[in-house]
């Protein structure tokens, strides 16, 4: 039976967020069993009755089950605000995160573990800066954050598992980055400022600001370049100063540009710490003021009182101006001193004239001493300044200098010479004088020579009155008929201490007359020739061509050749072309290539040289030829066989042959041949012997190939020749590789030889390096001696062979035996040098036969008598030195198998016995 419907609505508080009444709403479910709680005690009693719940926005939905089923709201977790997922609560983000960066992950769930989907979204007309993946949760940053613009984003963030939605309301911090420079907000400015403002005083105050928070958003004030400049900057206020001990001068300098830098304190951007700066210009105008006296220009002031001067003649005209330009005061002139009372100047003006005529003049040079007085506004004088002006009382200059020649005054001298005359020579054939008639000052001039290059010069250069002109050679080779037949110099006088500068011209001309003074000269240092080979005698090769710049006879060349390589050439004396000998006749095989010289020689010779170079062409006139046109080749299956022939033309493509098979039999389509190196090989599918006489159903293996030798000439010559074949496997001949290599070579006898050669000449190098090498060896020791001694010994020594002396012996084995052991006891051998690579004493011993055989038979055994042992080397080792000698592996093999064949025959002798 369906019970009754209820529902109960829970009402939150309007200041509750989002996640609270989540959470209230999912508490109401899971803490049922809480009695004192008005919600637990309605959820239990709804469970009991198997009544569900419903969640919606503000209220809860009881509905009994025979209407509906649970539906469970999805909820974000909290993660706290310093976590990277969740529900991006109380999140901060810094204004350079990169665009593209991932920056949050949504986490929530389902209670009925349900597949969640997440949204995210703002508020109409805002920016959207993030966007979500709605299956992972990640939130990408879309759009570049400014934090200067705005500090917050609200966002909407929302949880849903298909059925029921949660969204929330989050708000997202931007944290600040250095990325903003301090801005001035009063510059750039212009100021103005007195000079007479003292040290230390401030001028100005700058002020900036940045936008940014925290040391990022803190101001430091600096100038560029402290050191030049006459102010000084607080950091901290931005008040500019005038520096200590300095002062504006207007007269120094009327305008200072000053840069001012600001600059933060310093942030992270992009994860490095950044410091971001600006600058801008302080224009500070100094204002000028009254503290700089007049000033003169143009000192230092000279005047001239001429003799024809008139009384109220202007002498001289001084200047001066207010030391402060920016607010000059009028000037007033005056005589302080030295004027005699003859001259007078204009107080405005500044002008000195003439009182009197020049003969009542008493003095010669006048000091006279001017002072320049400021005049205030109200017309009361003020600074002043004196400077003198030297007027001298001088005779007039009226008369200019002037040339003279053996006739009188002249302005043109003309001279013929010989080119390249000697340095230093003097131009006798000119005869010059120069004359100023004034007197003192006013006759002193200088001479100069104009003319092209510096060939000539005069003497003197400073005259007086009246001197004789000398010109001088100063630049020989400069002086050449070839470069200027006919020099052009201009002589000038130049007054020096006058006003009027008078001055006087003088044209000289000189007529060059020609030496032989070059040799020809070749257009080129070397020549380069072709004719072909073949041609016939008094063939052109080259011209050549040579020129003298002499005139007449001088410039006239003649041409001859010498040398190792001009014995089939010949000149022509006049036109330079070198031609071949009547019966020359060249062959590019014989001597491609000439080298000769060719000479240019003038009337008087004077000559120089060329190099000429003739290459004989080479002409395809030698046909391919063999060795034999009939050859004999043996051939081993999977080897080839080469043939050769050479072409006598010395240059390519006419030497180079090529090759091909024109017939073979008794088949012809079992050899191929490379073009190029003329190696004939069976066809590739010929494998063995069986194939071959398949093909041809004969036993013999004997061919006849016609190979023809073409070269590459045009027009091309080719020859043939008939090459007999026998052919083999290498299966058929003895002595493996060698055998095979004497087969495939027993028409080459040279060849053999040489690979004997070679393989003797390897194992003596070996040797030698084998014995170097020991040698070496040995030689870094330091008991190397130089020789080896003999030593006798005397025959009493021999204590350790005892015989019976009553006792004769009985077989002429032990005969033979005793005496080979006195034989050989007279010896002692000492090896002195025990680092030979040897033993102490040379043992004979025979080498162990590959079959064991019988020794010789014993004597007879007799008590009393000394048991028969191996012969052995009966001799007396010298004393060892303390330390051992080196005994090398082969010692040590000989003694072991000394050591096997005494134990076989004691063994055989005892089972004789």
């Amino acid at each position: 039976m369906c019970h009754w419907i209820s529902m109960c609505a829970f009402v939150f508080s309007p200041l509750q967020s989002d996640t609270q009444k989540r959470k209230s709403c999912i508490s109401c479910t899971r803490l049922s069993t809480e009695p004192s709680s008005w919600c637990g005690f309605m959820t239990s009693f709804f469970r009991m009755k198997n009544v569900k719940i419903l969640h919606l926005p503000l209220l809860f939905v009881f509905v009994h089950p025979c209407f509906a089923q649970a539906d469970f709201a999805p909820y974000f977790y909290d993660n706290g605000p310093y976590s990277y997922n969740g529900n991006m609560a109380l999140f901060s983000l810094s204004e350079d995160t990169a665009v593209g960066t991932q920056i949050y992950c949504l986490n929530g769930t389902d209670p009925e573990g349900q597949e969640v989907r997440y949204g995210l979204s703002f508020d109409p007309g805002s920016k959207e800066y993030f966007r979500v993946d709605p299956i992972s949760g990640n939130i990408t940053l879309v759009e570049q954050l400014d934090r200067e613009k705005q500090d917050s984003v609200d966002v909407l963030v929302s949880i849903t598992d298909g059925q029921s939605k949660v969204v929330e309301r989050v708000t997202i911090f931007v944290m600040d980055a250095n990325d903003e420079k301090p801005e001035f907000l009063n510059m750039p400015a212009i100021i103005d400022v007195l000079e007479t403002t003292g040290s230390g005083s401030s001028i100005y105050k700058v002020e900036a600001v940045d936008k940014d928070t925290g040391s990022g958003g803190s101001v430091t004030f600096f100038l560029q370049n402290p050191q030049s400049t006459l102010f000084a900057m607080d950091r901290h206020s931005g008040v500019l100063r005038i520096k200590s001990g300095e002062m504006l001068d207007y007269e120094k300098t009327k305008t200072h540009f000053v840069t001012v830098i600001a600059r933060d304190g310093g942030g992270d951007f992009n994860g490095k710490e950044q410091f971001m700066s600006s600058s801008a210009t302080l224009t500070i105008n100094v204002i000028d003021t009254q503290d700089t006296s007049p000033i003169f220009i143009g000192t230092p002031y000279f005047g001239y009182v001429y003799e024809i001067s008139e009384p109220g003649s202007e002498i001289f005209n001084v200047v001066a101006k207010d030391g402060d330009a920016g607010n000059p005061n009028p000037i007033l002139y005056s005589f302080d001193d030295g004027d005699d009372g003859v001259f007078r100047i204009n107080k405005t003006s500044g002008c000195i004239t003439l009182l009197t005529l020049p003969m009542y003049l008493k003095r010669e040079i006048f000091n006279i001493k001017v002072k320049a007085s400021e005049v205030s506004p109200e017309g009361r004088l003020m600074d002043y300044e004196v400077t003198t002006v030297v007027i001298r009382v001088v005779d007039l200059n009226n008369n200019p200098p002037t040339f003279y020649g053996e006739n009188g005054p002249q302005n043109m001298f003309e001279l013929t010479m010989y080119e390249h005359p000697p340095e230093g020579e003097i131009l006798r054939g000119l005869k010059i004088t120069v004359n100023d008639s004034d007197q003192g000052a006013n006759a002193k001039f200088n001479l100069k020579l104009i003319g092209p290059g510096r060939m000539l010069r005069v003497v003197p250069q400073t005259v007086l009155n009246e001197a004789q002109v000398t010109i001088l050679v100063e630049d020989s080779a400069a002086m050449d008929y070839e470069k200027h037949h006919v020099l052009t110099y201009k002589l000038l006088a130049v007054e020096i201490d006058t006003p009027e500068r008078f001055s006087a011209t003088a044209d000289i001309v000189i007529h060059l007359l020609d030496t032989n003074d070059n040799a020809p000269k070749f257009s080129s240092d070397y020549y380069i020739a072709r004719i072909p080979e073949n041609s016939p005698g008094g063939s052109n090769v080259v011209s050549v061509t040579a020129t003298d710049p002499d005139s007449g006879p001088w410039g006239e060349v003649k041409y001859s050749i010498y040398g190792s390589g001009a014995d089939l050439f010949l000149i022509q004396p006049v036109s330079g072309i070198i031609y071949t000998q009547p019966w020359a006749s060249l062959d590019a095989e014989v001597r491609s290539k000439y080298n000769f010289y060719v000479k240019a020689e003038d009337a008087e010779g004077k000559y120089s040289l060329a190099e000429v170079f003739v290459t004989v062409l080479d002409l395809n006139d030698h046909p391919p030829a063999f060795n034999d046109n009939f050859l004999e080749k043996t051939m081993v299956i999977g080897a080839p066989v080469k043939i050769q022939a050479v072409d006598d033309d010395a240059e390519v493509p006419n030497n180079v042959i090529e090759y091909a098979i024109m017939k073979a039999e008794p088949d012809n389509n079992i050899f191929d041949i490379d073009a190029d190196t003329g190696e004939i090989m069976l066809k590739s599918y010929i494998k063995s012997m069986a194939i071959i006489q398949n093909i041809t159903k004969q036993r013999d293996c004997t061919w006849s190939l016609v190979v023809q030798a073409r070269d590459r000439g045009q027009p091309s010559f080719s020859t043939t020749a008939v090459i007999k074949i026998d052919i083999t496997e290498a299966t058929q001949l003895n002595g493996g590789p060698l055998g095979s290599f004497l087969m495939q070579n027993r028409n080459k006898p040279l060849q053999i030889l040489g690979m004997l050669a070679g393989v003797i000449s390897l194992m003596v190098i070996v040797t030698v390096i084998i014995s170097t090498a020991t040698f070496m060896r040995n030689k870094k020791s330091n008991r190397i001696l130089p020789n080896r001694r003999v030593r006798r010994r005397a025959r009493k020594q021999q204590t350790w062979n005892f015989k019976n002396p009553f006792k004769t012996p009985e077989t002429a084995g032990e005969k033979f035996r005793v005496e080979e052991e006195e034989l050989e006891s007279e010896v002692i051998v000492e090896n002195v040098n025990y680092n030979n690579n040897v033993t102490n004493v040379v043992r004979h011993w025979p080498l162990p036969p590959c079959a064991p055989s019988l020794p010789p038979p014993p004597p007879l055994y007799i008590p009393g008598e000394r048991q028969w042992a191996v012969p052995t080397v009966s001799a007396t080792v010298a004393p060892k030195p303390r330390k051992k000698p080196f005994m090398n592996r082969q010692d040590t093999v000989n003694l072991a198998l000394v050591s096997e064949l005494k134990m076989k025959l004691e063994q055989k002798r005892m089972l004789k016995h």
